[in-house]
């Protein structure tokens, strides 16, 4: 049986999206270390109306990071449909990677949402802070499992009381953790 078409966000506020997002869950991928905690997302305009992306987790005590640029699909739609692209291996970005980021869900006040991509093979709930009530999680999980996801895949991100902050954390300069992604470490 054919999947449905995802639900997704129509006339995001793009400049209230910006700022930190905070991994509450997702499901476990490839380009993501297994053991990263305090994961998060920051995203800042830019002249352009592209956005600037930049994904942090910290594993063994350093910080890893990625950037790349989002933008929209389709510039002609309402829907929050956007792509992303990132240059790997991180340490020496040369190979362009686009994927899907499709907001299927977010709050009026911009507090937690619900991203995903029509293969359904990932799936991520942010938040604008490090934990998220019980029962918004929960609806947020509902919501996924509505528009097909398998939920039973959803690994809560660790997160510390006191979350790192980028400018004082020891970096993995050598893209250490991108390269135990590959191998699923």
């Amino acid at each position: 049986m054919a999947k449905k078409e995802l639900e997704v966000v129509k006339n995001l506020d793009v400049q209230r999206y910006m700022g930190r997002w905070y991994e509450i869950a997702s499901f476990p991928s490839f380009f993501q270390p297994k053991s990263g905690i305090d994961t998060r997302a920051t995203y800042t305009l830019n002249p352009d109306q592209t956005v600037h992306v930049l994904n942090e987790t910290w594993s063994d005590g350093k910080r890893g990071y990625i950037e790349g640029t989002a933008f929209k699909a389709d510039p002609k739609s309402d829907e929050a449909k956007l792509k992303v692209r990132f240059y790997v291996p991180p340490f020496l970005p040369i190979i362009p990677v686009v994927g899907d980021y499709w907001v299927l869900f977010i709050d009026p006040d911009y507090q937690y949402a619900l991203i995903g991509e029509p293969s359904r093979k990932y799936l991520w709930i942010l938040a604008r802070e490090s934990c998220l009530d019980e029962e918004i999680y929960n609806q947020l999980v509902e919501k996924a499992k509505e528009e097909g996801y398998d939920v039973k895949k959803l690994h809560r991100t660790q997160h510390s009381a006191t979350p790192p902050e980028s400018d004082t954390a020891t970096s993995d300069t050598k893209g250490i953790w991108w390269i135990k992604s590959i191998f699923g470490k």
